[in-house]
């Protein structure tokens, strides 16, 4: 165990989170808040998208989906009817790399929120029917998704990007590959990746930190997954080398969406919060920064347009998002790469530096307002290995970057000819 437990400070510290290893593998985060009745919990285990095959897209999101639809001892009916009974919630959720899950309860009934935790991870059933209506559902959100721009805008970008490679392809899948997946292909892959290794659980609201931990291993320490392997692998960066552009037609549209990028970089990667800020400036500072100011306000050719960068174990994108009038197309992508040339050409002001700054400093306080965002926190610091007291360096961090750091980042990965862009709307 790491820190001697709960003390008065504002947010997580070293000094206010306990941490420990269980035997199997497990991961436990504790953080005491006797501020609110209520307790969050929230983690991940490694058995995301990643591990599956091009042909079976959509497998690791449906096999998530299932481990709370019935297991040895409750029906997909008694799981939740126990959770509703008491104003409690849980829900699994996939990702390329995890899979993760979250819920919340009033403090006296965590060990039921861990109790359901633990049978669904331990002792799905896959009940046949319930795998049917499961089916059902996701095929109909593909159809769904088939008539937005928006989403097919950034599905189609990330195949753009990410050619042959797991973060190109969709995590929920596609109609003809999830159509296509079996029972024995769900059970499978729930035996091959789902296990106690590496596996992370944050815990934070009224609780005692030591009673919250010994709870966790009553239920979940006797987990053995001998012959699973959970993939922690991370994919290769890609690269680049010349301007990609993509566009899919959806009829009845009176709006195109758009999503313009480029390679970014990783969580952990040292220039990750010159990048950060660098964003901030872009596209996100008070009315989504200058892309805002310019493309929208000043020239009126996006309904909204912002930028964002996604950060995680590997290289993820960093991406313009617009939304605008089909008749506006061209000119909203020349108005957005103006704002990329200026960034990269002209120094940024100090003052809209120093309140970038600011805007990112003081939303950190506001992000740990609730359990759900310190949870979150605990989760990012074990996750990336930030040290747990990243909180605590955060504002120097943010302080120590310069107009030069700024402008260095916008010309390593915002370059105004080679791009990826794809559109979705009318025409």
């Amino acid at each position: 165990m790491m820190g001697p437990g709960p003390t008065n400070s504002p947010m997580p510290s070293p000094e206010t989170i306990l941490r420990a290893e269980l035997p199997n593998g497990i991961t436990v985060l504790v953080f005491e808040n006797h501020s609110s009745p209520s307790v969050v919990l929230s983690g991940y285990l490694w058995a995301g998208s990643v591990s599956e095959t091009p042909q079976q897209a959509g497998l690791a999101s449906f096999v998530a989906g299932m481990l709370m639809r019935g297991t040895e001892t409750r029906t997909f009916r008694q799981i939740h009817e126990a959770l509703e009974s008491v104003g409690a919630q849980l829900g699994f959720s996939c990702g390329v790399h995890t899979v993760s899950f979250g819920g919340k309860a009033l403090a006296e009934d965590v060990h039921l929120l861990l109790d359901i935790l633990a049978d669904s991870l331990q002792h799905p059933t896959f009940p046949p029917l319930e795998m049917q209506k499961l089916r059902g559902q996701i095929l109909t959100d593909l159809q769904r998704r088939a008539h937005d721009t928006t989403r097919m805008a950034d599905l189609t970008f990330d195949a753009l990007l990410y050619p042959d490679h797991p973060y190109g392809r969709s995590v929920e899948g596609y109609e003809e590959t999830v159509s296509q997946l079996r029972l024995e292909d769900l059970t499978s892959y729930y035996r091959a990746r789902y296990s106690p290794q590496g596996m992370v659980i944050a815990i934070v609201g009224a609780v005692s930190a030591d009673e919250v931990i010994d709870a966790v291993s009553s239920v979940l320490g006797d987990w053995r997954s001998p012959d699973a392997a959970p993939n922690r692998e991370i994919p290769p960066p890609v690269t680049l080398p010349e301007r990609r552009t993509a566009a899919v037609r959806i009829e009845g549209k009176s709006q195109s969406d758009l999503v313009l990028g480029w390679p970014g970089l990783a969580r952990n990667d040292p220039d990750y919060m010159k990048a950060r800020l660098t964003n901030t400036i872009f596209g996100v500072f008070g009315m989504m920064g200058r892309l805002g100011d310019r493309v929208r306000d000043e020239m009126g050719l996006a309904y909204y347009v912002y930028s964002t960068l996604q950060a995680g174990l590997g290289a993820g994108p960093w991406q313009v998002i617009a939304g605008v009038d089909p008749a506006h197309l061209d000119q909203a992508v020349d108005g957005i790469l103006a704002e990329v040339r200026r960034l990269r050409e002209e120094p940024v002001d100090e003052q809209e530096l120093d309140d970038s700054q600011s805007f990112l400093t003081g939303s950190l306080p506001i992000s740990l307002e609730t359990n759900e965002g310190m949870a979150r926190a605990i989760l990012d610091m074990e996750r990336y290995s930030l040290g747990f007291d990243y909180l605590q360096r955060y504002p120097d961090l943010v302080r120590a970057v310069t107009v030069q750091d700024v402008q260095e980042i916008a010309r390593r990965f915002l370059d105004p000819e080679v791009y990826a862009l794809a559109i979705a709307g009318p025409q």
